[in-house]
């Protein structure tokens, strides 16, 4: 009977103490995502500042709480904590992170060059062309190859968030303007 109990509270102090090695330690993973996260966020406040989608103010604020954020990384890091600070920390990257990419949709939502649209109804055209029909594949192929290589070409321009400057958009609407052209052959 003494064997039993014995075996039993040492194995219940051996599973309270697995258990609470396991939930608070170092967490290497985290500080190494965190500082992904912070590094991330700064490059996107930087890149909005510099194409203009956000205001100094804006990018002031931004880094203010992203400073405030990084004295809360530096005092995790390397220390023996439990997983619910890092996720509070990593929550706080994340909603810094959603904050920056609304004020940057907002100025982007009207900077968006029009010629996004006229890829998507290019799109539609193509898409229609083929079920119906009336597009042969060599054909259906070769503009879906123009389009997309336009589509890739207006994203690259783009990317970053950084507004496509004049020449840029006038080689995709100039582009745009001839496989429409093209397609009108087949209507």
């Amino acid at each position: 009977m003494k064997k039993t109990t014995l075996t039993t509270v040492l194995l219940f102090f051996g599973l309270a103490l697995f258990s609470g090695c396991a939930s608070m330690h170092v967490w290497p993973d985290q500080e190494r995502t965190a500082d992904y996260k912070m590094v991330a966020i700064e490059q996107r406040i930087g890149g909005g500042l510099k194409a203009g989608a956000l205001t100094p103010d804006q990018a002031q604020m931004f880094l203010t709480t992203l400073k405030g954020i990084r004295i809360d990384y530096a005092e995790l890091r390397n220390q023996v904590v439990y997983q619910e600070k890092w996720d509070s920390l990593h929550h706080r990257l994340n909603m810094l992170g959603d904050e920056i990419n609304r004020a940057l949709d907002r100025t982007t939502i009207i900077e968006t060059p029009m010629n996004m649209g006229r890829i998507a109804a290019l799109q539609r055209i193509i898409d229609d062309g083929r079920i119906s029909g009336r597009l042969p594949y060599t054909e259906q192929r070769e503009f879906q190859a123009r389009l997309d290589s336009i589509r890739r070409d207006s994203l690259r321009i783009t990317d970053g968030n950084r507004p496509a400057r004049y020449d840029e958009s006038e080689d995709i609407s100039r582009r745009l303007d001839s496989l429409a052209r093209d397609l009108d052959r087949f209507r």
